[in-house]
């Protein structure tokens, strides 16, 4: 009676567990079909020809085109895809290298020094978080116009060098990963403040400025909106902003279509490559960050 009885709990026991698992699992499964799905039609849809396309058709074999497709993305307009590529590289690889370095050292700064009004300046900080960057595009195009920056490199570069939460995330990082016994025991060696810095604690803060990186290049490369507002010139265009403008084309001229899809592809590769290379690193500073 006592095995039965024990066997029934068991079981009884097992069943939410396993049911658990199978709600969990259909629930990851559906989430990785909805993010792989559009992916997926992307892939097929850049080695269709524009018949297929116009006809719906991307999921047969027939009409492959995929290279002259990447032959027509780099041909058309005079290669001003290339061109389009490159600037977005610039924009996004220099942005976030650069700004990845000023919001550590200004964690940094409001993590490991003392100064007057300290945390109200970081409460400012934290205000700045969440303004969306939209409503800044007006106020920073007044400001690039009284200075003549209007429809040059600058106009859209030097916004995307200031974030605030990456600075947010540079105090958290400063927190969990810089001993203040380690800068105390530098500055007795007779090392100087920068020196500190530059060969002690930045060392230690490599995981946090990677995942900072991270969170700036996706957010340039994907930058549409101020790119618009600022810029007139189609050579100085981001990839995000110039296929806008061919989609935008592609109702009257037709041929544009089949390059604005293989040129999305091409336009996600650089993320993906991104994060393949530097998820350890990333993986390591979301984990520090969050027990913080």
């Amino acid at each position: 009676m006592s095995a039965t009885s024990t066997t029934t709990r068991t079981a009884t026991t097992l069943r939410p567990r396993l049911l658990g698992r199978s709600v969990v699992n259909l629930v990851v499964g559906i989430s990785v079909l909805y993010t792989l799905l559009p992916v997926l039609w992307l892939v097929l849809a850049a080695s269709k020809d524009r018949d297929a396309l116009s006809g719906s058709d991307v999921l047969s074999l027939n009409h492959f085109s995929f290279v002259q497709n990447l032959k027509d993305l780099f041909a058309i307009d005079g290669g001003l895809y290339g061109r389009w590529y490159g600037n977005s590289l610039l924009y996004a690889v220099l942005g976030a290298a650069l700004g990845a370095l000023v919001s550590i050292a200004c964690g940094y700064a409001f993590d490991k020094y003392r100064f007057a009004h300290k945390e109200k300046l970081f409460g400012l900080v934290l205000a700045a978080v969440m303004v969306p960057q939209t409503v800044l595009a007006l106020p920073l195009y007044l400001m690039a116009s009284g200075t003549g920056l209007v429809n040059t490199f600058w106009s859209v570069f030097i916004p995307v060098l200031f974030n605030p939460f990456g600075v947010y995330l540079g105090r958290i990082f400063s927190q969990g990963y810089v001993p203040d016994e380690v800068l105390e025991a530098a500055r007795v060696d007779g090392a100087g403040e920068l020196t500190t810095y530059f060969r002690v604690a930045l060392r230690m803060l490599g995981p946090g400025l990677v995942t900072v990186f991270l969170f700036q290049l996706t957010a340039i490369w994907n930058n549409f909106f101020l790119p618009m507002v600022m810029l007139s010139d189609q050579d100085l265009y981001p990839v995000s902003l110039g296929l806008y403008t061919w989609n935008s084309s592609a109702t009257v001229s037709p041929e544009y279509y089949p390059v604005v899809i293989m040129g999305s592809l091409l336009a996600v590769l650089p993320l993906i490559l991104a994060f393949a290379l530097l998820q350890r690193f990333w993986k390591s500073g979301l984990t520090a960050g969050s027990v913080k």
